[in-house]
């Protein structure tokens, strides 16, 4: 069976994420308390569902913390369960949770805990921050801060789509002007290459079109970035997969986000892609926009 577990904060878009793989197949199943989830996936497996998708939140407060031995008897198993964990700032959930005018989920426990004082929707966003810490390092990590729906889902479908990989190593490419991804594993500053955005008929294109591809392409100092970056993270990826990590990200920032990271993420993104050793996804936070 192929299990895809969501978690994540509150307001970060799982129910979008859950959606989505109602829409292409998936078998869902919305706040689940851990404890039920083997016996869920026994269940389905027995009749014959091939993919599942389950949300798990700090609504499930009580067994949260038996989450990652389940995640690991389930693998044990032998399905192919993969963890999606999605976050975003606190400005932007305040933002969120403004605009839908709903309560946190965990204010009323907290209220209850402080003895009927109503805790501020920060204090309520912080608290279920430090409850699944410990989970955000179990999955693949997605910051929806500044994505729309749209994105979103197509993120989401790509890091569903293919067979299992040991590890998924994800390019992203954003712009140091909205600031750096909080998803971030590795990142480089690749804001010293020659920037098109300096060049009238470059100006209005992205680093995923020819024009702009072809001038950085010229520039030996772009090339020998890409090598050098390659080989960092060619010498030390073998040491991430030891430390049990299925996920890496790498992110490439320039200042505008448009030209000089994007090219950069999809020669990167092509050259490990052609290795065929790990599953390689890319993303374009800034052009996504």
């Amino acid at each position: 069976m192929r299990l895809v577990l969501i978690t994540g904060m509150s307001g970060s878009g799982k129910s979008v994420a859950l959606r989505l793989l109602e829409d292409i197949g998936y078998f869902c199943v919305d706040n689940l308390p851990p404890r039920f989830l083997a016996q869920l996936a026994a269940y389905l497996a027995d009749a014959g569902q091939e993919e599942v998708a389950v949300s798990v939140d700090a609504r499930s407060e009580l067994s949260l913390g038996e989450l990652p031995q389940i995640i690991g008897h389930l693998r044990s198993a032998g399905h192919d369960l993969r963890v999606l964990f999605l976050t975003a700032s606190t400005e932007a959930l305040v933002h969120r949770y403004s605009e839908s005018r709903r309560r946190h989920p965990l204010s009323e426990r907290l209220a209850l805990a402080e003895r009927g004082l109503e805790p501020t929707l920060i204090e309520s966003i912080d608290a279920e921050r430090e409850l699944l810490a410990p989970l955000d390092k179990a999955g693949y990590v997605i910051d929806t801060s500044g994505l729309s729906p749209g994105t979103l889902r197509e993120w989401v479908r790509r890091f569903v789509g293919g067979a299992a990989a040991p590890l998924t190593l994800t390019f992203e490419s954003f712009a140091f002007k909205s600031g750096v991804p909080d998803a971030t594993d590795l990142l480089f500053d690749v804001r010293n290459l020659p920037n098109p955005f300096y060049e009238p008929e470059l100006r209005p294109l992205t680093g995923l079109e020819a024009p702009v591809a072809e001038f950085l392409a010229r520039a030996p100092i772009v090339g020998q970035m890409i090598d050098d970056i390659e080989r960092f993270i060619d010498r030390w990826l073998p040491s991430y997969h030891a430390d049990n990590r299925h996920y890496l990200t790498v992110a490439i920032g320039c200042t505008g986000g448009q030209h000089r990271s994007p090219y950069v993420v999809e020669q990167l993104a092509a050259r490990f892609t052609a290795r065929g050793k790990q599953r390689v996804l890319t993303r374009h936070r800034t052009l996504a926009r």
